[in-house]
């Protein structure tokens, strides 16, 4: 007994000096609006976890552009590159005129493959499904969200719906390793190959073919149109999803909606070459800099980055400070209803950390 005793604390004590030691660097991209309040209040209590961790902080969107004369200056890339890993705000992307969206061109310069949204209802915050665990895992790189169009003549524009083998394949595969890693035991494809019959026809090929490799995992699908409404209806029955990248845009957000709305929904983009931990909301600039946003999208993304990084003690503790704010106090931000401030909601979580 005494042996396995001082094995244990051994043991206990290589871990604890392991996790001492362990340091990173990661790209911090603040974002607009809103970003820069959030993305601090999320560095604050990342630190005071105790983890060691270096931010090199980059800009992209309007900043750079109007720096650098280009959204997505070479540094930030390089950046990611070399870190691996980046901790991002929101941005703002103009509406039908002015630069493309930061956040495609991102992806692509990166080739971010796999968006990855997990929706969780919080303790004490109302919603219509409570009890709601899912996952959504998006393509990432094409479908009509490429945003490939052109005009043909004046008035008639087209735009293209590239669907490949290659990345199909790449993101069923995603999807069923992600069921696989997080012990669960079903995943639906989600498409329209009744219409589009060789595109999405493809995408749910594809998927059925890597399915066979997972013979433990459920593998079953759904057109799109009746998806969402199951997900209204009867949400419990998924567990996670594979769509491709405009039908993961739009269930993603249906998804959050059942939970609270954006402001509560993390999101991750990965690949090869490096992940982005991002807020999937907007930058809200109508309320920028009155310190009253609510960071638990930024805050929880930051939490599967920890992850991600193999934080996991951290990941755990930071993520039970804040569902015990949120099961045990009535600290809340306005966007639920409370008086809490950016800075004090992170104050309370921090507290909880102590």
């Amino acid at each position: 007994v005494i042996i396995l005793l001082c094995s244990n604390l051994q043991w206990t004590e290589d871990k604890e000096q392991n996790r001492k030691q362990m340091k990173h660097t990661i790209t911090l991209i603040p974002g607009d609006g809103i970003g820069p309040e959030i993305v601090s209040a999320t560095v604050r209590i990342i630190e005071a976890t105790g983890i060691e961790i270096e931010w090199e902080t980059q800009i992209i969107g309007a900043q750079a552009l109007e720096k650098f004369g280009t959204t997505i200056p070479d540094s930030t890339i390089e950046s990611i590159k070399r870190n691996k890993v980046a901790l991002k705000g929101p941005l703002t992307t103009p509406v039908g005129k002015g630069f493309t969206s930061v956040n495609v061109g991102l992806r692509k310069a990166l080739d971010l493959y796999a968006n990855v949204r997990p929706v969780k209802a919080l303790p004490n915050v109302p919603c219509r499904y409570p009890e709601l665990d899912l996952v959504i895992v998006r393509e990432n790189t094409e479908s009509l969200y490429a945003g490939l169009e052109h005009i043909v003549v004046p008035g008639v524009v087209e735009s293209l719906k590239i669907i490949t083998e290659k990345a199909s394949t790449r993101i069923a595969r995603y999807a069923f390793e992600y069921a696989k890693l997080h012990g669960r035991k079903k995943v639906t494809g989600m498409h329209k190959a009744n219409i589009m019959k060789l595109s999405d026809g493809l995408f749910l090929e594809c998927f059925y073919n890597v399915s066979k490799d997972y013979p433990e995992i459920t593998a079953d699908d759904k057109i799109i149109d009746n998806a969402c409404m199951q997900l209204v209806m009867r949400p419990e029955q998924f567990e996670v999803m594979v769509l491709e990248n405009l039908y993961g845009d739009i269930v993603s957000d249906l998804c959050a909606g059942l939970i609270g709305g954006l402001g509560l929904a993390p999101g991750a983009n990965i690949g090869e070459l490096g992940a982005v931990f991002e807020a999937v909301h907007g930058s809200a600039p109508d309320i920028a800099g009155q310190g009253i946003a609510n960071p638990t999208a930024i805050l929880m993304s930051a939490f599967m980055m920890l992850r991600h990084i193999g934080e996991f003690d951290a990941a755990d503790r930071a993520e039970k400070a804040m569902m015990d704010v949120y099961a045990e106090s009535d600290v809340r931000t306005r966007d639920l209803g409370g008086t809490a401030s950016t800075a004090d909601f992170a104050n309370a979580i921090i507290e909880k950390l102590k």
